[in-house]
C-alpha cells in the first residue's frame, strides 16, 4: 500500500511537530574536516620521492591524521562544554595537542629542506592551527559545591537515558508510522529540558534518578513492544494507548522539573532569610 509523504515541512504538516528554533549548526564544520584532507598531500607526494622523503612523508601523513583527530575531538568536547551551566574541563587539552602534533606533522614533512626550514613551517602551522581553533576550556565552570562523584553520577545517568530516547526513536521507526515518528521527536526534546536540569545542577540529581532510569527504561521498553506489535498489523486502540502513555510521562517529567526548580528557589529563600537573621543578631543590619 502507498504512503502519503509527509513531513515537518509539509503543509499538512502537525504544527506541534514544525521546530520552533532554528538548528544548530554542528560543531565539527569544514575547518575539521579539511584538517582530514591536507594529510593526504604528503601520503600522494611520499611515492614520488626517495626511501627517506618516502617516510619522511608517511609520517607527516600519520601525525598530520592524529592531529586532525584530535583537533574534532576537541571542538566536540568543547560544544558540550559551551552547551551546559555546569562543566568539568575536558581531562585532555585536545585542541592544544593537535596545534602541537601539526607543527611536528609539517616540520618532519619539510625536513629534507633543512632543520632551519622545518622549525619555521612547523612553527608557523602550529600557531596557525592555534589561532584557527584556539585553546580548550582550561577551567571548570559553575561546579562550585559540586563535588567530582555527584558530577559523575549525573553523567553517567544523563547518558544512559539518552541511550533511552534514542532506541525509542529506532525502534518507532520500525513501525513506519510517520505521525508517531514525530511525536518522539517532540517527547525527546521536552525530556531532554528535564536533562537541562539536571546538568545545570547535579546534585539534583538523587530526586531525579527515579525518572531518568526506571521511567524512561519503561517507555523504551514499551515503545519496543509497540513497534513490535504494530508492525506489520496495526490496532488503532494500541497506538491510541501508547500515544496517551507518551502524554502522561510528559506531564509528569514537567512536573518534576517544575518542582525541581521551585525547591531550588525555596531552599534560596531560606538561605537568605537565615542569613538576615543573623545579620540582625549580630547587629550589621539596619532594622526597616
Amino acid at each position: 500500500m502507498s504512503q502519503r509523504f509527509g513531513g515537518r515541512y509539509s503543509p499538512n504538516a502537525d504544527p506541534q511537530a514544525r521546530p520552533v528554533a532554528p538548528a544548530k549548526p554542528h560543531p565539527v564544520g569544514a575547518r575539521v574536516n579539511l584538517l582530514f584532507a591536507v594529510p593526504f598531500l604528503f601520503a600522494i607526494g611520499a611515492f614520488f620521492k626517495s626511501p627517506t622523503g618516502l617516510a619522511l612523508n608517511l609520517t607527516a601523513f600519520g601525525v598530520l591524521m592524529l592531529a586532525a583527530w584530535l583537533a574534532r575531538e576537541g571542538v566536540l568536547a568543547q560544544a558540550a562544554y559551551d552547551a551546559r551551566r555546569v562543566a568539568r574541563r575536558p581531562a585532555i587539552p585536545r585542541k592544544i595537542f593537535a596545534s602541537v602534533l601539526t607543527g611536528l606533522g609539517l616540520g618532519v614533512a619539510t625536513l629534507p629542506a633543512g632543520l632551519g626550514a622545518a622549525l619555521t613551517l612547523g612553527g608557523i602551522g602550529a600557531v596557525l592551527h592555534f589561532g584557527a581553533f584556539g585553546p580548550d576550556p582550561l577551567a571548570d565552570k559553575g561546579i562550585e559545591g559540586v563535588d567530582d562523584f555527584a558530577t559523575d553520577r549525573a553523567a553517567r545517568a544523563l547518558s544512559e537515558a539518552e541511550s533511552y530516547l534514542r532506541d525509542m526513536a529506532d525502534a518507532i521507526k520500525r513501525s513506519g508510522d510517520r505521525e508517531l515518528m514525530r511525536r518522539i521527536d517532540r517527547f525527546s526534546a521536552n525530556i531532554r529540558a528535564f536533562f537541562q536540569v539536571i546538568e545545570d545542577d547535579p546534585r539534583r540529581m538523587t530526586a531525579a534518578r527515579r525518572y531518568l532510569g526506571v521511567y524512561l527504561m519503561g517507555a523504551r521498553d514499551a515503545t519496543v513492544k509497540f513497534a513490535d506489535m504494530q508492525h506489520p498489523a496495526r490496532d488503532a486502540s494500541v497506538r491510541a494507548d501508547y500515544s496517551a502513555l507518551l502524554d502522561d510521562l510528559e506531564e509528569r517529567f514537567a512536573q518534576r522539573r517544575d518542582a525541581l526548580l521551585a525547591d531550588d528557589r525555596t531552599q534560596l529563600d531560606i538561605e537568605i532569610e537565615v542569613l538576615r537573621e543573623r545579620l540582625a543578631r549580630e547587629g550589621l543590619r539596619a532594622n526597616n
